[in-house]
Order: C-alpha cells, then sequence, then structure tokens
C-alpha cells in the first residue's frame, strides 16, 4: 500500500486507516469495492469504474456521501501525493456497524493506492490453466468483497498448476472468479451473458472488437474452443490455454486472442496520453 490514502472522510497517512471491529463488511463480508488503473498518471477509464462503483453502493443499499465528482478529485489528489505514475487504485465502501449486527448501515469509504504486477510474460506467451467449478457467485452483477470460495480453492491452486477457477452451472459457463470469459470458434468470438459481472476490461473489448457474440455458452463448447482468454483490470488479456490440464486448440495462445490484446494495449495508450 501506498502513504497516503482515503479513510472514511479525508486523505491520511495510511497506517492510520482503521475499521470498526463490528463493522458487518469485516464480520459478515458484506462491502462492494472496485479497482483500476493508472497510466502515465492517468487513472484509464476512471468513468465507468466510478459509475459501477456508485451502482454497485446503491443496490447493496450502501450510502456513499461523495459524488463522482468528489470522487475523482480525491482519486487525482491521492495519485499525485503518492506519484503513482502505474499502479492500481482500490475503493472499498464497507458494510457499516448496525445494531443487529446483521443488516448494512452508514458504511465506511476507503480509498488506497498499490503497486500493481501484472502476471509474468511466460503467462501471456504460455497462456494459462483454469479448473472449472460448479457455482454460480452470489449476485454476480455486484462487485463485492465476498470472494471465500476461489480463495479457499486458491490453497490447491499451485499444486495443480492452475491461474484460477472457470464457474458454470448447469452446463452454462459464467466466468472466472476474477475475469470474464471469452471463447473463440472457427473465427467467431463469444462471450456469456448471464451471471457475470459486467466488466470495464470486457466492455472495451466489445468496443474495439465488433461482432462479437453475447450469450449463453456451454462447457462443452469452452472445452472445445479454438482460443479462450479471460479479461480483467489486473490483466487485460490472458489466454487460457488448458482446462482441467486438458489443452484448448492447439495447446497455445492464439492469433485472434494476441489481436484483441493488441487493440487494447493500443486504446489505453491513445487515453493515457
Amino acid at each position: 500500500m501506498k502513504p497516503f490514502c482515503f479513510a472514511v472522510d479525508q486523505i491520511i497517512n495510511s497506517e492510520k486507516a482503521s475499521m470498526h471491529p463490528m463493522d458487518i463488511g469485516l464480520i459478515r463480508g458484506y462491502a462492494v469495492f472496485d479497482f483500476f488503473r493508472t497510466v502515465n498518471y492517468s487513472p484509464i477509464f476512471l468513468e465507468d469504474y466510478l459509475n459501477r462503483f456508485i451502482s454497485s453502493a446503491q443496490k447493496t443499499h450502501l450510502s456513499l456521501n461523495l459524488n463522482p465528482q468528489q470522487l475523482e478529485d480525491v482519486i487525482l489528489e491521492l495519485i499525485k501525493k503518492n506519484d503513482l505514475r502505474s499502479g492500481g487504485i482500490r475503493m472499498v465502501l464497507s458494510g457499516g456497524v448496525s445494531d443487529n449486527h446483521f443488516s448494512p448501515d452508514k458504511g465506511s469509504l476507503f480509498i488506497f493506492c498499490e503497486d500493481l504486477i501484472f502476471p509474468s510474460q511466460e503467462k501471456y506467451n504460455k497462456g494459462v490453466n483454469l479448473l472449472t467449478v460448479d457455482y454460480i457467485r452470489p449476485i454476480p452483477e455486484i462487485k463485492t468483497t465476498n470472494y471465500a470460495l476461489p480463495v479457499y480453492l486458491s490453497a490447491d491452486w499451485k499444486s495443480k498448476d492452475a491461474e484460477d477457477v472457470l464457474y458454470h452451472y448447469n452446463g452454462i459457463v459464467s466466468e472466472s472468479s476474477r475475469s470474464n470469459i471469452f471463447i473463440v470458434k472457427e473465427g467467431i468470438i463469444s462471450t456469456p451473458k448471464e451471471n457475470i459481472l459486467l466488466g470495464i476490461t470486457r466492455k472495451r473489448i466489445l468496443e474495439v472488437e465488433k461482432g462479437i457474440q453475447i450469450r449463453d455458452i456451454s462447457l462443452k463448447e469452452v472445452l472445445e474452443a479454438d482460443e479462450v482468454f479471460m479479461s480483467s483490470t489486473t490483466k487485460r488479456i490472458l489466454p487460457v490455454t488448458q482446462i482441467d490440464g486438458k489443452n484448448i486448440g492447439n495447446g497455445a495462445p492464439g492469433e485472434i486472442t494476441k489481436s484483441i490484446f493488441e487493440k487494447l494495449v493500443s486504446l489505453e495508450k491513445e487515453i493515457a496520453l
């Protein structure tokens, strides 16, 4: 964490930030968050992330005292004070301290800056392995802090040479724990439409690559795809070349995946000029 953060109502030294121990963000895991990157001191796609964060707060009945412009002002000041040329910014709104220790109440807002390390170049060159899990994330359209299942499962990922999980239910794929999913079959790109978080990187991919199908995708289709890739703020686009240890296509990152990655990087550069 960088030296300065916003906590509750002011920018302070990060070491002094604290949360009430009975906040339901802590004792019930009820809180929302969002995360975005800076490129050349510019918070890229900031409006999209702020809109999603505000929407998450409203849908979870949490009070957010700052409007979009005030949030942006705080973020720009934190970038300046932390000299955050390239890094991550995390916004967290806790569930609050309520009389019954269960219902949402007036929560606390925290905004802090972090170093950001992308996946290794080897993962981009060779792709990664995902493990299938029969699961749908609760209220998937909201970016909550509830990552209990994948955090629990992650204890075994290294031994299984896995990067993350791939959620499916009744044979239909939704998302990874922290990423959206795309498949390519015979040149046609598709991405799931249901039970997903509407990722900001996903949104930009749909803009730079026209004609992507948004539809239900079966697990069988994913396993038989020519290419699979995942998208997120912290990965951009990461090729998936194995699922449950079995090769996707020829077991190497595909040309369409590489092309979309380059388009996304070019878009980021244009915005950050």
